[in-house]
C-alpha cells in the first residue's frame, strides 16, 4: 500500500484510526532516539528517515539523488511494518551486501 502523501502529517491523517495511534507512539519513539543529523520525512511512499545532502552529498548509493535511508517505516494492509539499514553502520555487513 504505497502512499502518495507527501508530508508526514498528510501520510499520518490517511491512516485508519485503529492504526493511526500506533504509527505515532512509534513515531514519537524514533523521533526521541534519533541521531543528531538524521532527517524525517516521506521517503518510497513511507515516514522515513535519513542523512540529507547537506551532511553525505553522495546520498544513496543505489540513487544518489535521494538522501542516505537510515530506516522507515509503513502502513501495510496487515501491519506496521518497520524498515532499517542497519548495512551503513556494518562495515562488513555492508561489504557482504554490495
Amino acid at each position: 500500500m504505497k502512499s502518495t502523501a507527501t508530508s508526514v502529517e498528510h501520510y499520518i491523517n490517511e491512516i485508519t484510526l485503529e492504526r493511526k495511534e500506533g504509527i505515532e507512539k512509534l513515531r514519537a519513539i524514533i523521533l526521541e532516539n534519533l541521531p543528531n543529523g538524521f532527517e524525517e520525512g516521506m521517503s518510497y511512499g513511507m515516514i522515513g528517515y535519513y542523512v540529507p545532502h547537506r551532511i553525505y552529498p553522495p546520498g544513496y548509493h543505489c540513487n544518489s539523488k535521494l538522501p542516505l535511508p537510515f530506516m522507515s517505516f509503513a502502513n501495510q494492509k496487515n501491519s506496521i511494518n518497520f524498515y532499517h539499514m542497519e548495512l551503513y553502520v556494518n562495515p562488513d555487513l555492508y561489504q557482504l551486501v554490495c
